[in-house]
């Protein structure tokens, strides 16, 4: 094993995201062998990356987070949230497609500085930050929409050009949108003082106070380009589901942070991968629509995910161990 970490292509491309990649093909062709090849279908693919994007965008996000050391559980309501707010006034208030989405993007923004505000300058812990954030967003979304559900218009319907973020003919929008903004990400994380600060914090937030950094800033923008993402990934659930229900979004938190952790985000901070996160992304979703077209209900799912956050943590705590 230590021969194979110190090849020089594993060591660029990481021996991480090969074992990754690796358990992704090997899904693929278990749930194909188990349905008879009926999972290779391209209904089941597209199915399966219609829930990776807005999945993807959630776990994005949330990888920011991790790396300063902190956590947002509020990701998912605050998803439906962006959904519910934007999707009412659209529907019941008449206005334009265009100007839905940028309120999506608005209320998700809003949710982030609020998170980054009071965990950065009023230093309230991130696990009771975000847990609050999450009632609220919850309650918001039902007061606006008086408790209904709101459908966003179908494809053929006036407005429904934004379905075609998704898939448009044979080109997959979804998947090209999806994989830019993961590289601009990774850019951002790797290439700029954003990023080098954020993991930096996660890594030693106290040294990098001392150096005369203003740590507070930093951690904020974290929360806010979450908060962003967050937003982002609201519309490319109308897209690909179309209704959205107030009181949901919980059960996507868990399935977000582990595509995050599974791929090489450290839980601690300080560590992040974008590109594994991506992969980690499309391992739960492929997990998801494998355990469906197996016959089974999400619950077993909800049952995998939970045993895959901790394998990932407990991985990671063992290879700090072994670090230090």
């Amino acid at each position: 094993m230590g021969k194979i970490k110190q090849n020089p292509f594993v060591q660029k491309v990481g021996f991480n995201r090969i074992v990754l990649c690796f358990v992704l093909f090997l899904l693929y062709g278990f749930f194909c062998a188990m349905t008879q090849g009926r999972f290779a279908g391209m209904n089941r693919i597209l199915s399966a990356l219609n829930y990776a994007y807005f999945l993807g965008f959630l776990s994005l996000g949330v990888t920011f987070v991790i790396a300063t050391g902190g956590i947002d559980f509020s990701i998912g309501p605050v998803m439906f949230c962006c959904a519910l707010i934007s999707g009412y006034s659209l529907v019941n208030h008449g206005i334009p497609m265009a100007a839905a989405m940028i309120i999506s993007l608005v209320v998700g923004l809003a949710f982030g500085l609020f998170n980054g505000y009071l965990v950065a300058y009023w230093s309230v812990p991130s696990f009771i930050t975000s847990m609050a954030s999450m009632n609220i967003a919850k309650g918001a979304a039902s007061v606006f929409t008086k408790t209904q559900s709101v459908s966003w218009p179908q494809a053929s319907a006036e407005g429904g050009w934004y379905r075609n973020i998704i898939k448009m003919g044979n080109i997959p929008v979804g998947l090209i949108i999806f994989l830019v903004i993961a590289v601009i990400c990774a850019i951002i994380l790797n290439k700029t003082r954003i990023g080098r600060y954020i993991l930096s914090l996660g890594s030693n937030k106290e040294a990098v106070r001392l150096s005369g950094v203003d740590v507070k800033k930093w951690e904020m923008i974290a929360y806010i380009i979450c908060g962003l993402l967050v937003g982002i990934s609201a519309i490319f659930y109308v897209a690909a589901y179309t209704t959205v229900q107030p009181g949901y979004g919980d059960q996507y938190n868990n399935e977000a942070i582990a595509g995050c952790v599974m791929g090489g985000t450290s839980m601690a901070g300080g560590l992040a991968s974008i590109s594994g996160t991506v992969i980690g992304v499309f391992i739960i979703a492929l997990l998801q629509e494998g355990i469906l077209a197996l016959g089974f209900t999400k619950d077993y799912q909800l049952i995998i995910t939970g045993i895959i956050v901790i394998v990932a943590v407990f991985s990671d705590v063992v290879a700090r161990r072994r670090k230090n």
